[in-house]
């Protein structure tokens, strides 16, 4: 499946976003979808993550209640609404897709299990 991000920006602290992932090339159900973010010299870190169908999320500590994942299945995209930024919430962030045929609940936080990655948009938070 190919990934493509969009939707960075530079934004004031306080601001919102909207993120989006276009997905083409595999069936975009088949998929558990995330969002990633990574700064200089850090590890790439799990942000937010959706089932195949939009039924089950879970977001990160640090960005709870202020970021929302969703996808839309006929469109082929997953979103992330990021709401209230921080200077911290600096980063590239990139979308990833890990394959799920069982179509279940589990939505992996691991960076090596995702197999399809986006390009990455960057996002900069001004204070």
């Amino acid at each position: 499946v190919q990934l493509q991000a969009s939707g960075g920006g530079l934004v004031q602290a306080g601001g919102s976003l909207r993120l989006s992932c276009a997905a083409s090339g595999r069936t975009f159900s088949n998929y558990v979808m995330a969002w990633f973010r990574q700064t200089p010299g850090k590890e790439r870190e799990f942000v937010a993550g959706v089932n195949w169908n939009g039924g089950v999320t879970t977001h990160a500590d640090p960005i709870k209640d202020r970021f929302t994942i969703s996808r839309d299945n006929v469109k082929n995209t997953v979103f992330l609404q990021m709401n209230s930024l921080k200077p911290e919430d600096t980063a590239v962030y990139y979308c990833a897709a890990l394959r799920d045929l069982r179509k279940g609940n589990y939505i992996s936080s691991y960076r090596r299990t995702y197999e399809y990655w986006g390009q990455g948009t960057l996002v900069t938070v001004s204070s």
